[in-house]
């Protein structure tokens, strides 16, 4: 695929990263020689210098032979006059847009084909802040993803001494939940993937991913894992985009209190939040953490620009008491050093944020993509289509299946038809755990786990129609 990226920043690299690495012929668009010039070095594509805005730029660019133009610049407009430029002057058929500004996004008709033709946007600091959400709401977890509109989740959770999973097979979870059905889709054992069967027992320290039903997620966490007590006080250091979004959503659920370093930034901050407290001052000051009580703190989380202090106001935090914290933390290879260390969960911006474009550059009806393990693992909701002649799942078990090796089939989301699929509906769909003999329907959106993104190609082509296919 022919993709132009404009902007060469933290998300248009992560992107450009990702995406090189699959085959794909990158083109990315900069007004900063040298944050191109090291982009270049470190991987095989190419760069172009220039305003993204501009259509001799995308010209130079190869817009006319792009598959799919992103359009990711610090700049919301410049993103949306690219956008406009790649339907109207070159014919792109797929254009992504980042807006960050909340003015945009409150009127989804400036999208439209007849406005700016944008098919996609993206607000990485919403998707980030819903994330984060997530994790307050489970604390136990490690990540929660969502796959058909909400109603089956991902959850990864930490195997623990004593607990309830360690030292059992995993065919023992049935018993225990009798009602409630789960499957294990992957396990990873000091970094290395296991591909779960019924006999498999899971070790302390063992990353455990499990797939349900939504409105299940609750009961099967209380029984794979001790709970933890309700989440009631967090603390939020940072009142940049992502601190204040996530204040703001949270704040009628959460006790939440949030430290701005800027005193013009939290002044901002109070008028525009309703039960939020607001504190100026530094994140890293240990004698304003414990005046403000940051051993009370059931979660902290770290959510300033700068990865050093998020990483330190995090370890002070654990340091006095704070049940959970989260980093927000850019740089990769931080992300790697300190994740299951004392900070529970290091948050990469660009990984949280990737599953949102890959859904639109693999092959095949992919509805959702999430990248997992900082990107080593990917779950994707792939449709199926076709029949028993034209498709290679459609009308076949599970167990019939040619699944690649590393790859695991965890639910199957059916979309209610008129007069058909029995079980109890959900909203449009009736979520079946993947079992052995659980066989696949056209339509279906099937969700699969792939312990290494080297397989996905192989995934997308199982799912693929044949040609004759009409």
């Amino acid at each position: 695929m022919r993709i132009v990226i404009l902007g060469a920043g933290q998300v248009g690299s992560s992107v450009a990263e990702n995406l090189v690495s699959e085959a794909n012929d990158i083109t990315v668009v900069d007004t900063d020689t040298a944050r191109l010039r090291k982009l270049q070095d470190r991987l095989d594509l190419r760069t172009v210098v220039g305003n993204a805005g501009h259509p001799e730029t995308l010209e130079r660019a190869g817009a006319r032979e792009a598959d799919l133009i992103l359009a990711v610049t610090q700049s919301d407009e410049t993103n949306l006059v690219a956008c406009k430029l790649a339907a109207t002057m070159f014919n792109i058929p797929t254009r992504i847009a980042r807006i960050r500004a909340a003015d945009y996004l409150s009127h989804p008709e400036m999208f439209s084909p007849e406005n700016f033709s944008v098919d996609t946007v993206i607000c990485p600091e919403q998707v980030l802040t819903d994330y984060i959400a997530k994790l307050i709401e489970f604390p136990e977890s490690l990540q929660v993803l969502e796959f058909a509109e909400g109603r089956v989740s991902l959850v990864a959770v930490r195997a623990f001494h004593g607990g309830p999973l360690v030292g059992k097979e995993l065919q023992t979870i049935r018993k225990h939940l009798p009602k409630l059905d789960t499957r294990v889709a992957a396990i990873f054992r000091q970094d290395s993937p296991i591909i779960p069967d019924a006999t498999t027992v899971i070790e302390a320290g063992d990353e455990v991913f499990f797939i349900a039903a939504t409105e299940h997620i609750r009961g099967i966490m209380r029984e794979l894992r001790r709970m933890d007590k309700p989440v009631k006080r967090v603390m939020i250091g940072g009142g940049g985009n992502i601190g204040r979004r996530l204040a703001r959503a949270i704040e009628d659920h959460y006790d939440v209190k949030i430290i701005e370093y800027s005193r013009a930034g939290a002044e901002k901050l109070a008028a525009g939040l309703r039960s939020t407290l607001v504190l100026a001052g530094d994140v890293t000051d240990e004698d304003l953490l414990q005046a403000e009580n940051m051993g009370d703190m059931d979660v902290y989380c770290a959510l300033t620009n700068d990865d050093e202090n998020n990483i330190m106001s995090s370890l002070l935090a654990k340091r006095m008491g704070v049940r959970r914290v989260v980093a927000l933390i850019n740089r990769g290879s931080y992300v790697n050093l300190v994740q299951a260390g004392q900070i529970d969960i290091a948050i990469s911006p660009a990984q949280a944020t990737i599953g949102t474009l890959l859904a639109h550059v693999r092959h095949g009806d992919c509805v959702a993509v999430h990248s997992l393990r900082r990107g080593a693992a990917e779950a994707l909701e792939l449709v199926a289509h076709g029949d028993a002649q034209s498709s290679k799942v459609v009308g076949r078990r599970i167990e019939d299946i040619d699944l690649p090796k590393g790859a695991t089939i965890g639910a199957v989301a059916r979309p209610l038809r008129p007069g058909g699929n029995g079980g109890k509906k959900q909203d449009g769909y009736e979520v079946l755990i993947a079992h052995h003999d659980t066989v696949i329907e056209s339509g279906d959106h099937v969700i699969v786990f792939a312990i290494s993104k080297r397989i996905v190609p192989k995934v997308e082509k199982l799912f693929q129609v044949s040609i004759g296919f009409l």
